[in-house]
């Protein structure tokens, strides 16, 4: 089994987008069982006395528009003991795998990526500060896409 961590900023929009478009496309194509996926936040700020905020709502409404559940999803941050339960960790952008690096301790493995090196290069743009989360949605579903490819080819 292939253990995948998401990872961005608040953990409200892009990575929980990413671990169920993941989980949702895994499992249409019959892989459901060959990966356990999560996501997480290199930041607190979304995380209030331990307990974190659900899903961004335009974001989880974006997910709905494609028949894709995140229900019971909170922001949790990323742990430096995450290092080694996990096989990658995929950031959304430069500043997220900065952020990784520092929290995990680098990166001797090589588990450390972003997203859209899968595709095109570049960063899943944040929905947060653009609004624009179709666009999010796109980005992180082609790289999700080609993620899944290079994974089980």
């Amino acid at each position: 089994m292939i253990r995948i961590m998401f990872v961005c900023h608040g953990n409200i929009c892009r990575s929980p987008m990413a671990e169920f478009i993941f989980k949702d496309m895994a499992e249409k194509q019959g892989f459901s069982h060959d990966f356990y996926v999560s996501s997480s936040a290199t930041s607190t700020e979304e995380i209030y006395r331990g307990v974190g905020n659900p899903v961004y709502p335009p974001a989880r409404a974006e997910l709905e528009k494609h028949g894709i559940s995140c229900g019971g999803k909170r922001a949790v941050q990323l742990q430096k003991s995450d290092y080694d339960k996990y096989d990658l960790f995929i950031g959304m952008d430069s500043a997220n795998i900065r952020n990784m690096n520092r929290i995990l301790g680098g990166d001797p493995d090589g588990k450390i990526r972003k997203l859209m090196e899968y595709t095109t290069g570049g960063d899943v743009a944040d929905p947060w500060y653009s609004g624009n989360f179709e666009a999010a949605y796109r980005d992180i579903y082609n790289g999700c896409e080609a993620l899944l490819k290079s994974l089980t080819e």
